[in-house]
């Protein structure tokens, strides 16, 4: 090896990419593999985890019963995955944590996406709130049983970092190092900011597949969206008879295209300009993320969030649905914080402990982690349970 880099899984990473003999390690120490780096045991235990599993029955945008087609979460993490490796292998980044960080970074999110996670918020106003990026932290660090000797999937720091997006300051200061960077205003590793924008890039591109599957928005309307409208010019040109289907495919395929490669040109150059040399280097730099679009990019690809804002999301038929999956969760809340004795065994169980040393606050904490491992259609079964005096406890 030469100019400072480091072996990956067998890649060489540039010396700004995490690496795993600087790496801060996990919470519990563990002997290290002989056949894995500790990034890839962080992706395979994501990967294993109760939590992964359930993502595919919990809300992207539409309501896990609504038709098979629509993306899960469990499917958009698979796509964040996919085009954060990509950019990844570019940059000579981490892959294996980059992949890591974007198949764990929903692992907290509530059934019904957005809308239970507000819904819970709401619930846990005066119990310290709700954020679903602390809840994957729970999830990863405390929730998760699957090992003997530590709770949790005891990923290392990196992961860890990457998981934990976004963070207000009453909770950063309850994290000790890990919530350090948010009190402090610095970045985190570059493989984490890579999850980060894959994140938008994915939701951004693939809602706009659903939405047209779903009938939203028309072919016609995207055509204000300069990113759409550039792209389908070009397909129709090349492609005059192409199927409206396999169309839309094609013009979503090369807006991701455009995207990635901007992202890996602008990086590159943010990256060199900084004249980072390592990861303490990274989570140091001023100015903004590294990875990052560039500004023309990046103003037509927040056009087109705006467009999916006003169009989809706040679709009559989209917002009727997050009305009655709001009024769910919090009905299931207020059941269950009310009488925690209606809980099943274990997290009784639990909601009584966490009463027992943090008062209230520990028992709604209890239901809202019971409530946010729910998968849409478990909710949806549990509310009956609760309120239908016909349907089976």
């Amino acid at each position: 090896m030469s100019g400072g880099a480091a072996s990956s899984g067998g890649r060489i990473v540039a010396p700004y990419a995490a690496r795993r003999e600087t790496s801060r390690g996990r919470r519990y120490p563990e002997p290290v593999s002989e056949h894995r780096s500790e990034y890839q045991r962080d992706r395979d235990r994501v990967i294993h985890s109760n939590a992964f599993r359930r993502l595919v029955y919990k809300t992207q945008v539409f309501v896990n019963h609504e038709g098979d087609l629509y993306r899960t979460r469990v499917t958009h993490s698979m796509e964040v995955a996919q085009i954060a490796r990509s950019i990844a292998r570019a940059l000579r980044l981490d892959e294996d944590l980059t992949e890591a960080i974007s198949l764990a970074h929903d692992l907290g999110h509530t059934p019904f996406g957005h809308a239970g996670q507000d819904a819970l918020n709401e619930c846990m106003r005066d119990y310290g709130g709700f954020e679903h990026n602390l809840q994957s932290l729970r999830v990863v660090d405390e929730i998760e049983e699957r090992y003997a000797d530590f709770p949790g999937l005891n990923l290392t720091f990196e992961a860890r970092e990457g998981i934990l997006k976004h963070c207000s300051l009453t909770n950063a200061r309850t994290l000790g190092e890990l919530g350090q960077r948010f009190i402090e205003r610095r970045q985190p590793g570059l493989e984490a900011q890579l999850a980060n924008l894959a994140d938008e890039i994915a939701y951004n591109n693939h809602d706009v597949d659903d939405g047209l599957r779903a009938g939203l928005i028309e072919v016609a309307d995207l055509r204000d969206v300069r990113l759409f409208a550039r792209h389908h010019d070009a397909v129709c040109a090349a492609y005059p008879e192409l199927a409206p289907r396999r169309m839309v495919h094609e013009v979503i395929r090369r807006m991701i295209n455009e995207v990635v490669l901007d992202v890996i040109d602008t990086s590159e150059e943010r990256i060199a300009r900084a004249g980072v040399a390592s990861i303490d280097d990274v989570r140091a730099a001023g100015g903004g993320p590294l990875i990052a679009l560039g500004a023309a990019l990046q103003a037509e690809h927040l056009a087109l969030k705006r467009f999916l804002g006003e169009h989809v999301y706040r679709h009559y038929r989209v917002l009727r649905m997050t009305t009655k999956s709001q009024r769910l969760v919090k009905e299931l809340f207020e059941a269950l914080f009310d009488d925690p004795r209606l809980l099943p065994d274990e997290y009784a169980d639990n909601a009584r402990a966490a009463e027992a040393e943090q008062g209230k606050a520990g028992r709604a904490r209890a239901v809202a982690d019971y409530i946010a491992g729910m998968t849409d259609r478990y909710a949806l079964l549990e509310h009956r349970r609760l309120f239908d005096p016909g349907e089976r406890t």
